[in-house]
C-alpha cells in the first residue's frame, strides 16, 4: 500500500480502505483490523491523519514482513511469489508487464493470537481482497459492470484499465 519511496499511498489500496465502512464491532469480538506497509511510520501517520483514518497502521520498514507474506516483490530479497503463483507462472500470466513481478502489491492476512502464540491462519491477494467492501459487488450487478478492460463489453461501453494493468509510479503512489 505504501512503498518507502512514495509520497502517498497507492490509490487502489487507499480506495479500498476508504470503502471499509464501520469496523466498530470488531473489538467487541476480540478482533483488530490493522494495516502494515513498508514506508516509515512518520510517513504512514501523516497520510493516515490526512485521510482521517483511525485504524492501527504499522510500519514494516527495514523488516522482512512484506516479503514473507508476498506483498512486496523483489527477487534480490525473496523469491517472487504472488497470489500463490511463482515467478514462472506470474511471467506467463503477466503478458509482458514487468511491474507485475516487482514492487508493492496488496493482500490480506489473518493472524490468531492464543496462549501467547501467533498463528497465520489465512491470506488472500489481488481480487480476493475485494470482498472487504461492497463497491465491486454492486458494480458487478449494474449494466456497465466494473468498466474494466478484462470485461467483454459491447463496443462503445466505458472501460478503464484494471488496477493491475498500469505500472506503479514511485512518486505518485500508483
Amino acid at each position: 500500500m505504501f512503498d518507502p519511496a512514495w509520497d502517498k499511498g497507492c490509490p487502489g489500496c487507499t480506495g479500498l480502505i476508504d470503502a471499509m465502512g464501520d469496523l466498530s464491532m470488531l473489538p467487541k469480538r476480540d478482533t483488530t483490523f490493522a494495516i502494515v506497509s513498508r514506508a516509515p511510520l512518520a510517513k504512514l501517520e501523516a497520510y493516515k491523519a490526512a485521510k482521517g483514518w483511525s485504524f492501527p497502521w504499522y510500519s514494516s520498514y527495514g523488516s522482512d514482513f512484506n516479503y514473507d507474506f508476498h506483498v512486496t516483490l523483489d527477487e534480490s530479497i525473496a523469491p517472487v511469489e504472488y497470489n500463490y503463483r511463482d515467478k514462472k507462472e506470474l511471467e506467463r500470466r503477466s503478458e509482458g508487464k514487468p511491474w507485475v513481478l516487482k514492487g508493492e502489491s496488496h493482500g490480506l492476512s489473518v493472524f490468531f493470537h492464543v496462549d501467547g502464540e501467533v498463528f497465520h491462519t489465512y491470506s488472500t491477494y489481488a481480487r480476493g481482497c475485494e470482498s472487504l467492501t461492497d463497491a465491486y459487488g454492486l458494480l458487478d450487478r449494474t449494466p456497465y459492470g466494473r468498466q474494466e478492460t478484462f470485461e467483454d463489453s459491447p463496443p462503445g461501453w466505458p472501460q478503464k484499465p484494471t488496477y493491475g494493468e498500469q505500472p506503479q509510479d514511485p512518486q505518485s503512489g500508483h
